[in-house]
């Protein structure tokens, strides 16, 4: 096993551009802006649309305890207004111009986002600054957002998929900052101030932790112009770029059963165990495994649990990377009655494979979906800069597609028979939502095998 890995070394100073591949004819170009701001542009010829993304390097696992959920409520509060446009005009403007504006929020990072016709771009990059860069967040926005986000986490609630997923995060990392919600708790929901909200904003947003990436009908050099201009003397110093997060994570002991009471239809299984964290050059094996296991009709998982004994309409496998650590994963959804019986065959399917590895055809099918999924996903100009402003954050280089194919081409059954050895030996956690008072109610099958 090897990382892949940037250091601050790999980075450039403010003031200078680099060519850092190619799509086709058209160059993949990185200008570093004074302050350390990075400004990454992939031109798509032959559309007629521009993507613009501002990537902060900031997500749910940099908040404190009291600050649980800031980073999440600062994407909805930053819309609420600006200095200079209030948040009926920010509306207003992009629908004038039949554009999307939006933001998310995820672990280690979030996103502003704005996707507009070609000939909008000056608006759009107008628009992101001043909402990211120059937000009023008031006191009174605060308390009228605080209704909005308790809504969404009752709205989690109420998806018992969600609660799992959720569930099972925390169980399988631990007492870490990656085993919480997103969203925060109701209790520090509740008691989110503007001080805090605020302070958390002024602290994380800096440019050394950004990246604007654009995607579409652009010219670098244009989108550099409009960034001048719209961040006007903000652009100052001589900071460089932050390199990407990288490390171990300190996790605590994980959780091997855990269950969710609620009164659903269908028993919601995950079982699955601590997985590679995305500097391990492994992943592009673990892509490989993902898919052949449970990514798709002709997967294992797919073909034993819903076509040959018809236990689970829905079943799949996942993987989920971060700086420092990972998981991996396999939902099924079944009748209550039926669990024991499904999480049984999960188990053995996930025993069988890391003892015999998979089949060369299974591997072959696994590449082609990568490959299929990895470039019919890039066919539009908001793929192209999730693309490459993500990939930035992480890696702090552009990894062009034609070498992300390559890789994918070079996994062979050894590589993946020898990275299921280790991964799907390691210690399982099981999450359940279901109709069960207690984890004694569970089926028999259910509770993890020592």
């Amino acid at each position: 096993m090897s990382n892949e890995q940037s250091s601050a070394s790999d980075l450039q100073f403010p003031g200078t551009t680099r060519v850092l591949g190619h799509n086709g004819d058209a160059q993949v170009r990185r200008t570093v802006l004074p302050g350390g701001l990075r400004v990454v542009t992939e031109p798509v010829p032959g559309v007629r649309s521009a993507s613009v993304g501002i990537w902060v390097d900031v997500g749910s696992r940099d908040e404190t305890g009291p600050q649980a959920g800031a980073a999440h409520y600062l994407e909805h509060l930053l819309f609420k207004g600006t200095a200079k446009r209030t948040a009926v005009g920010i509306a207003q403007e992009i629908d004038a111009v039949g554009g999307e504006l939006n933001a998310f929020t995820a672990k280690e990072h979030t996103c502003y986002y704005a996707h507009v016709l070609d000939e909008d771009l000056p608006l759009a990059v107008d628009m992101l600054c001043d909402v990211v860069f120059d937000a009023v967040n008031a006191a009174s926005d605060v308390d009228v957002e605080r209704s909005v986000v308790l809504e969404e986490i009752a709205m989690r609630d109420d998806d018992p998929e969600d609660l799992l997923h959720e569930q099972f995060a925390a169980a399988v990392v631990g007492d870490h900052p990656l085993g919480r919600s997103v969203l925060g708790t109701e209790e520090s929901i509740e008691g989110m101030t503007r001080d805090r909200v605020h302070g958390f904003y002024e602290r994380s947003y800096r440019m050394p932790k950004m990246v604007v990436a654009v995607a579409g009908n652009v010219e670098h050099d244009h989108v550099v112009r409009l960034l001048r201009d719209a961040l006007g003397d903000r652009l100052v110093g001589e900071e460089t770029p932050e390199a990407p997060r990288a490390g171990r994570a300190e996790l605590s002991e994980q959780q091997r059963l855990v269950l969710r009471t609620d009164d659903t239809e269908q028993a919601h299984l995950l079982i699955g165990c601590r997985g590679l964290d995305r500097h391990d050059d492994r992943r592009f094996a673990l892509g490989v495994l993902n898919a052949a296991l449970g990514g798709g009709m002709s997967s294992r998982l797919f073909q034993e649990i819903r076509e040959n004994r018809g236990l689970a309409y829905a079943v799949y496998s996942q993987s989920a990377a971060y700086s420092d650590t990972g998981n991996f994963s396999v939902y099924a959804g079944c009748t209550p009655e039926r669990l024991g019986e499904v999480a049984t065959v999960v188990r053995d399917v996930l025993t069988e494979v890391a003892e015999h590895g998979l089949t060369e055809e299974e591997v072959a099918r696994g590449r082609g979906q990568l490959r299929g999924g990895l470039v019919l996903g890039l066919e539009d100009s908001a793929a192209r800069m999730s693309r490459i402003g993500k990939t930035e954050l992480n890696y702090g280089r552009h990894y062009t597609v034609e070498e992300t194919l390559a890789r994918i081409e070079a996994v062979t059954a050894s590589d993946v028979a020898v990275l299921a050895k280790d991964l799907l030996t390691r210690p399982l956690t099981t999450s359940v939502v279901g109709p069960y008072a207690s984890v004694d109610e569970l089926p028999r099958g259910t509770h993890p095998v020592s």
